[in-house]
């Protein structure tokens, strides 16, 4: 089989942990806000999607560029389902278990109504990454993955890695670049006239909402397939924690500009289209040479695509909780700062312990078994 070459980036890995355990905040906090942007504590952790999208454009670029002499179409396929389908399986089961632990009836208006055949229905086809419309809307949120809502980034994975697969990696530098400006372009026209003043969306098997994940998918793989493709590799020291810190800032910023929602929706498309690509140049120019550093970047890298593929079952339950106990008397804050922090604690957790006895171990069989030479 076909061997990668390539360096391993350790704060990259590291990156993608801080931004999904940021993720992981923003939503417990989210379940307060209830989608008023203006409310939200950790106001931009959605935009953790985009960076996503950013590294996932370079890492693929700068793995597999070089070694299509030697690697087949099945082979690339058969190498990225072996990295993504293991969680994505015991994300469903998770949301599965936990569905009807998360009663909301106002929240949740198909939770109370939907029947145990039609949860495991879902949770199979949730298996293969198929999307589903509102005829198996089990929950009522209009998601194409309802036992797990944060899938649908996966099914723009995908999208992602067969573009790359049938036409982008055949394609010269400036024709990228092209692409990447007219994806730039409708960017920030989505940004600067959504009625919300975000970016957010993409998660719903409808027009709009396919439309959106699209424009937030574009350019962000693109300009991280580029930056694979003309980074010039050099020394940044510190870039780990620069790195961390840029993150955690552009992520938390309080919202902008009040009711005028374009200004915010600016903010939101410069920094995907500048600030994300430069955490990745910085991460993948650095080095991290503390020996707790190295296992504390490796520990966030092992658990960042498990807690952010298996954590929404938690938050549909904390969000139940808040909806139900929390907000209608404005009482019970103590209560659900504890039941938040468990939350955070479990998510942690679960990934953990689903990364080092489930998914290494599948995918290293897999490998055996798929990829021989």
């Amino acid at each position: 089989m076909s061997q990668s070459t390539n360096k391993h980036f350790e704060i990259l890995d590291g990156m993608r942990g801080v931004a999904a355990i940021i993720v992981v905040a923003f939503h417990i906090l989210e379940a307060f806000a209830l989608g008023k942007h203006k409310d939200q504590i950790i106001n931009h952790g959605y935009l953790a999607v985009d960076f996503f999208f950013v590294l996932s454009g370079f890492v693929i670029g700068y793995a597999y560029d070089n070694r299509w002499d030697k690697m087949t179409l099945g082979g690339f396929f058969k190498r990225r389902i072996i990295r993504l389908q293991p969680m994505v399986i015991m994300g469903s089961i998770i949301g599965a278990a936990t569905f009807y632990l998360q009663a909301s009836p106002e929240l949740y208006a198909n939770l109370a109504s939907s029947e145990v055949k039609d949860v495991i229905i879902v949770m199979l086809i949730g298996f293969t990454m198929i999307p589903v419309g509102r005829s198996f809307d089990v929950r009522g949120w209009g998601e194409m993955y309802p036992l797990n809502g944060p899938g649908w980034t996966l099914f723009f994975e995908y999208i992602a890695y067969t573009l790359y697969a049938l036409i982008l990696r055949r394609l010269p530098n400036i024709i990228l670049m092209v692409l990447a400006g007219i994806a730039a372009g409708f960017l920030i026209h989505l940004s600067v006239t959504a009625d919300t003043g975000t970016v957010a969306g993409g998660w719903s098997l409808d027009p709009v909402q396919l439309k959106i994940g699209m424009i937030r998918l574009s350019y962000p793989f693109l300009s991280g397939l580029l930056l694979s493709r003309f980074m010039k590799r050099t020394h940044i020291k510190h870039s780990f924690l620069i790195s961390s810190i840029l993150m955690i800032l552009v992520l938390s910023l309080p919202r902008l500009g009040g009711d005028v929602h374009w200004i915010n929706g600016l903010y939101e498309a410069l920094v995907i289209i500048f600030i994300f690509p430069l955490i990745v140049y910085l991460g993948a120019n650095g080095e991290i040479k503390n020996e707790k550093a190295r296992k504390f970047a490796k520990f966030l890298g092992d658990i960042s695509y498990p807690i952010y593929i298996t954590h929404y079952a938690f938050i549909y339950m904390y969000t139940a909780f808040v909806f139900n106990e929390v907000l209608p008397e404005k009482q019970n804050y103590g209560l659900a700062a504890v039941y938040g922090v468990l939350t955070f604690v479990v998510s942690i957790l679960v990934a953990y312990l689903s990364v080092k006895f489930y998914d290494e171990p599948l995918r290293k069989w897999w490998s055996k078994k798929w990829l021989k030479s």
